[in-house]
């Protein structure tokens, strides 16, 4: 099984657009990646890193996660797979937070986040 970790900034951000209730069910819906980390679109990719998103009415959400373990293990097998989600955007927006993640993960590396 996969751990799944939200960043700080990422909090703070679903905390300003979200009620306790709505921020709540969309934590609930990207913790199922801890059952299913194949789950969600892959949008771009940094050296190793994956980049993906899962969406929610008109909101995508993006996580990264390590590309090679994800394609080659079984789900049994990802026991150690970590997955950051890192940002949401509104679809208006969606580039420009791909291009700020890959900006961040080319420049500065994933512990950044």
């Amino acid at each position: 099984m996969a751990e799944i970790v939200f960043t700080q900034f990422f909090i703070q951000e679903l905390k300003k657009k979200f009620s306790e209730a709505e921020g709540n069910q969309i934590l609930d819906l990207l913790e199922t990646l801890e059952e299913n980390p194949h789950k969600g679109k892959e949008v771009g990719v940094v050296g190793k890193i994956l980049i993906k998103e899962i969406k929610y009415e008109k909101y995508r959400f993006y996580f990264i996660t390590d590309g090679y373990k994800l394609k080659v293990l079984k789900v049994e097998e990802l026991r150690d797979l970590l997955i950051k989600v890192v940002r949401m955007s509104e679809k208006k927006n969606q580039q420009k937070t791909i291009e700020e993640i890959k900006y961040v993960l080319r420049t500065l590396g994933e512990e950044r986040f």
